[in-house]
């Protein structure tokens, strides 16, 4: 099918006469990974991400976990997500969830998107869907992305104010170096996996939607979200990290005076020995 095609059956949301067609599209974030190989869910459209025709509609399944559903009934959105269960790792409950509204506009020079508002393609393409599939997909990663690390930093806080407010460290350095996996993990899932900073492989076939591309990184705010993301990491990654130092350091200080004092009570009890024989 030619991607300037219409993709799905357009049928508009409000019943209102003159109103322009406009789609639903949900992304849910339902694990870690999804493992789309070989997966046969309907019509093959797009290979990256895996993308489907699946009765009026389209599916999108990016391997980070999340799959976009765009112009689907409630009843399709949950025969799918059951059947993708099985291929997902690290299952979330509850999902992540984003939705977003497009519509019809007249012309490629009218394509908007406004604060809030609803998407305004030119042509329900799949190339265009896709673009919107991808952003989507990107903003419900970084919100989960970002919850994470705003858990983080609640349990680094108690440990910074007990340091600055009584001058004494926390004791539990596994939970220290948990919170450093934690922060480990994130920047793998945002560089690694989600890769939010690259386009969609489409802008490679399809350059003159670039523009649309841009608007959409502008709208979900997906470099500066992920700007402020890896600032935040990097914060964590360094407290832990003087933490687990200052930690280290004690421990050290207390095996040296542990070491001083067998040896002071090793001689003591030598020159006691010694004290004894002589009477």
């Amino acid at each position: 099918m030619n991607a300037d095609q219409p993709a799905v059956s357009m049928v508009p949301t409000s019943p209102k006469q003159g109103t322009a067609p406009t789609l639903r599209i949900r992304a849910l974030m339902l694990g870690e990974r999804i493992n789309a190989s070989s997966l046969e869910i309907g019509t093959l459209v797009s290979s990256t991400p895996a993308a489907f025709r699946v009765h009026a509609g389209l599916a999108a399944i990016f391997r980070y976990g999340v799959v976009v559903l765009i112009g689907l009934l409630p009843s399709e959105e949950k025969v799918l997500v059951d059947n993708l269960k099985s291929r997902v790792t690290g299952e979330l409950s509850p999902y992540e969830e984003e939705i977003a509204q497009v519509q019809l506009c007249n012309d490629e020079a009218a394509e908007t998107i406004q604060p809030g508002g609803p998407i305004c393609l030119a042509k329900f393409s799949d190339d265009r869907l896709l673009l919107v599939a991808d952003a989507l997909a990107k903003s419900t990663s970084l919100a989960r992305d970002e919850r994470r690390v705003a858990a983080v930093f609640d349990v680094i806080e108690p440990f910074a104010r007990e340091l600055a407010e009584g001058g004494r460290t926390p004791r539990r350095r596994k939970g220290i170096l948990q919170l450093i996996g934690n922060a480990l993990l994130v920047q793998q899932r945002v560089a690694g996996r989600v890769a939010v900073a690259e386009k969609p492989d489409v802008l490679w076939e399809k350059p003159e939607l670039d523009r649309l591309y841009s608007r959409l990184e502008d709208e979900y705010e997906l470099k500066e979200r992920l700007d402020t993301l890896e600032r935040k990491l990097t914060a964590v990654s360094e407290t832990a990290n003087a933490l687990t130092d200052i930690i280290d350091t004690q421990r050290s200080l207390r095996l040296e005076i542990a070491v001083v004092v067998l040896i002071v009570i090793e001689v003591a009890i030598g020159c006691f020995q010694i004290w004894s024989g002589t009477h």
